[in-house]
């Protein structure tokens, strides 16, 4: 009998979320993976995560889609706007995504609920990161806040949880836990500018941030570059 409980685990398919549904696997939870095509030029990253959630043993993997290309607005979503190299940017960089990570917690607490999970993990870290106002902790609190006014398992006393494991580590440390949990980074892409085959272009601040990363860990960095 499967007495583990249920959690939806959001995975891009880079290095961050696959070290968190890992983090979630260990800690005993039946993982639920969520997977969102929002529009994004980096759309290797979804390849990536079907890999992932079937060779991390996901108990169900699902890639939903919402439309924020119509928006524009990001590097990421928008061709007109070139996704900057690393160092490039000051203050909030052209690769954040208006509400992204908002859209994608709610549409996790949407399936938590279906599902009857009161626990949702999501991999955004405030330590090595592009300065995203949606991976700070403040947002993480207020959005758990919120899930539990906003949802009928929180209103009946079934408080909803969302984990950010890796909000307060840095990318090496990231890196050196996920070594630990036998995670195969060869299956994921960071790179926001990854080409169809999944190849990293090296010169973005996430092909960067993920490159020092493996560096400092000391660790052998498996990223296939272009």
């Amino acid at each position: 009998m499967n007495d583990r409980k249920p959690a939806v685990i959001l995975l891009s398919g880079g290095l961050d979320s696959t070290t968190c549904l890992a983090i979630a696997a260990a800690e005993g939870f039946a993982c639920h993976a969520l997977s969102v095509a929002y529009g994004q030029r980096h759309a290797a990253e979804l390849t990536a995560s079907v890999r992932i959630a079937e060779a991390m043993g996901a108990v169900e993997h699902r890639i939903a889609s919402v439309s924020l290309g119509q928006f524009g607005g990001s590097a990421l979503t928008d061709a007109a706007i070139d996704v900057p190299t690393a160092g490039e940017s000051t203050g909030i960089p052209t690769t954040y995504v208006p509400a992204r990570n908002t859209i994608m917690l709610s549409m996790a607490l949407g399936w938590a609920e279906v599902l009857g999970a009161d626990d949702i993990f999501i991999g955004v870290n405030a330590v090595d990161y592009s300065g995203y106002p949606d991976c700070r902790p403040a947002f993480i609190r207020a959005f758990e806040t919120m899930a539990n006014l906003a949802t009928k398992r929180g209103v009946e006393g079934r408080s909803m949880h969302i984990h950010a494991p890796l909000m307060h580590l840095t990318k090496a440390q990231i890196v050196q836990r996920g070594m630990e949990l036998d995670i195969d980074y060869a299956l994921t892409v960071s790179c926001y500018q990854a080409d169809d085959k999944g190849r990293a272009c090296g010169k973005c601040d996430a092909c960067a941030l993920r490159r020092a990363g493996f560096e400092a860990a000391g660790v052998a960095d498996p990223t296939r570059y272009a």
